[in-house]
């Protein structure tokens, strides 16, 4: 199911949360949805859903619009908000039934789709404790069983992975990378590495407008032009950072984190700062170990946008 987004505003007073974005998502596409705190991720993923009304612009849905179709469209979305919403008293089989019934699955096909969310959320060791018993990580995972409970075409996943410890964010990966293979879904993530594991192409949105949008690659690439390179020196780290610094093709140098003697370093525009770290050692008698070129990082373009 295709998602076009058109023109898109929602104001709170004279603050826009979101301002005039506009783009389409096509049907089986993983796409993650990138900001800072207060962008506009959660305010878009909540017009998307129904959940809120914009303040004009529109989504369609397959060509159904939110304004004339909101109910049919909540029915084809599963959606996990930011805030999980549990009922925390209930049997976690009970809350996934009684999530199935909210969303119209019929009454015969409850069972099996219970206990294909409970196998596919990786929930069976845990199904018979009630939600309030349940660690943040297992929480989660039955936040996301009750947005896929109906089988929904699209699903709108607001930092899904919150609480998980690493091995259980894997497994979420991989599962929604499948899911991805016959469902649309939104994913939105401060886990950079997260979004760029699992999401085919990337929306980054700030102050409400969106500012990138391409896959992981294509944004690395646009953000080229910056020489990054990561040297090993074999000298006084004080004094080769306060040496490298002060040249004049450097913007920025520094140290890589419990690694003595290594440092990264950002040329400035259009410059190269091989031959001149190069000289410098020469010149300092100083052991160069190590010059490598390393390629921009999505963290280094997410700054750069939205800094």
């Amino acid at each position: 199911m295709s998602i076009v987004v058109e023109n898109l505003t929602k104001k709170y007073g004279e603050q826009k949360a979101v301002n005039d974005i506009s783009f389409e998502i096509k049907t089986g596409e993983v796409v993650g949805f990138l900001g800072p705190n207060g962008a506009g991720k959660s305010t878009t993923m909540k017009i998307i859903t129904c959940f809120m009304a914009p303040t004009s612009g529109d989504v369609r849905l397959d060509n159904e619009s939110i304004h004339t179709h909101p109910e049919e469209i909540k029915k084809k979305i599963g959606y996990l908000p930011e805030n999980n919403p549990l009922y925390l008293d209930m049997p976690i089989v009970e809350y996934l039934r009684f999530t199935a019934e909210v969303q119209g699955v019929p009454k015969n096909l409850i069972p099996g789709r219970i206990s294909d969310m409970i196998d596919r959320c990786g929930l069976d060791r845990e199904k018979h404790k009630n939600i309030n018993e349940l660690s943040k990580g297992y929480r989660q995972r039955v936040g996301l069983a009750q947005a896929m409970i109906h089988d929904p075409e699209v699903l709108v996943l607001d930092e899904p992975t919150t609480g998980l410890d690493p091995n259980q964010i894997v497994e979420i990966r991989k599962l929604i990378k499948d899911l991805g293979k016959e469902k649309t879904v939104i994913l939105s993530s401060h886990i950079l590495s997260e979004v760029e594991a699992t999401c085919d192409r990337i929306l980054i949105i700030n102050r409400g407008r969106i500012v990138a949008d391409g896959t992981s690659d294509t944004l690395r690439s646009q953000a080229q032009g910056q020489e990054l390179l990561k040297i090993n020196i074999e000298a006084a780290p004080d004094a080769v950072e306060a040496a490298v610094r002060g040249l004049a093709t450097v913007e920025k140098i520094s140290a890589v984190d419990g690694k003595e003697g290594w440092f990264n370093v950002q040329s400035k525009p259009d410059s190269s700062s091989r031959k001149e770290i190069f000289d410098l050692c020469v010149k300092n008698k100083w052991y160069l170990m190590e010059m490598t070129g390393l390629e921009t990082r999505l963290e280094d373009v997410f700054q750069k946008l939205t800094k």
